[in-house]
């Protein structure tokens, strides 16, 4: 372990205790340069830090001294809270550059293990937005697919969507926990060439920072899709990514005024007819990753 040093920055002489003394620099910054150390340098992303119970014990402070040592770091986005499960070191953000790629190929591309959890499938009459999206009749049923996305065991996203039943018989009867897209292409020779995407930021509602393993209400990026295939669209998804663990990089180019813009889209609804938050608008781009 390397060794400690003091709140100035200077090392700690061997054999000094761990307890914070009374001095010019407050004990709550004092024990935030030792936790900001720990984070930093000697633990991995996503590794515990030690509880406010242990820390105080250790350092000599009272629980109120570790909260707000800790929550500074928790702002500056050092370490992050989890509800049930303590306090860890934040991992490094994924990137998106906003193309149509597969998750489960992204993550691996990345070094990362992904994992698809697969919370419901069914077939069903689907909200006449998606319908519209879709090019459905009124009538006609759509498969709906509801899965947690993981990289590393850390939950990433929510995807919530439709797909069009008519263009892909029989999709509920395969493994739905790995690359959709790898899927489509080898079973029903469907690739997923262009896409619609709305991107805006979020509170997540309870259901949705339960799967994530966040606060009800923490930052989360969503990203609402129409995705096409030869000209025919397949699939309309809205997916809730967690904020502190993704980001998206745009590549903008300046457009002539009175060119126009897309209008804001409106999530899928579940196949209970339930409709999900309203939305409001968001900043309209294509692609993004499944």
């Amino acid at each position: 372990m390397a060794a400690r040093r003091t709140a100035d920055g200077s090392p700690r002489p061997e054999g000094v205790t761990d307890v914070l003394r009374d001095g010019p620099t407050p004990k709550h910054a004092q024990l935030r340069e030792i936790l900001r150390e720990l984070a930093s340098e000697e633990l991995l992303p996503g590794a515990p830090v030690p509880s406010e119970r242990d820390l105080a014990v250790r350092y000599g402070v009272s629980r109120l001294t570790v909260r707000e040592a800790v929550g500074q770091l928790v702002a500056e986005g050092l370490l992050v809270r989890v509800r049930g499960k303590g306090t860890f070191t934040t991992r490094p953000r994924v990137d998106s550059q906003l193309h149509l790629a597969s998750f489960t190929e992204d993550m691996r591309r990345r070094g990362m293990q992904p994992e698809t959890v697969l919370l419901d499938a069914n077939e069903a009459i689907p909200p006449p937005t998606t319908a519209e999206a879709l090019g459905l009749r009124p009538d006609q049923p759509a498969y709906w697919l509801y899965r947690l996305r993981k990289a590393d065991g850390a939950p990433m996203a929510v995807e919530r969507g439709w797909y069009h039943a008519g263009l892909l018989p029989g999709l509920l009867d395969h493994d739905l926990s790995d690359s959709l897209y790898t899927l489509l292409a080898r079973n029903y020779e469907v690739q997923l060439e262009s896409g619609t995407q709305t991107v805006l930021a979020e509170g997540a509602d309870a259901e949705t920072a339960r799967l994530l393993g966040v606060r009800t209400g923490s930052p989360v990026l969503v990203f609402r899709r129409i995705s096409t295939a030869q000209g025919r669209p397949i699939e309309d998804m809205t997916s809730w990514y967690r904020g502190d663990l993704y980001q998206v990089t745009m590549q903008l180019d300046r457009i002539p005024s009175g060119s126009g813009h897309h209008r804001p889209s409106r999530r899928p609804t579940g196949p209970t007819g339930r409709e999900h938050p309203a939305r409001r608008p968001g900043v309209h781009d294509t692609g993004g990753n499944r």
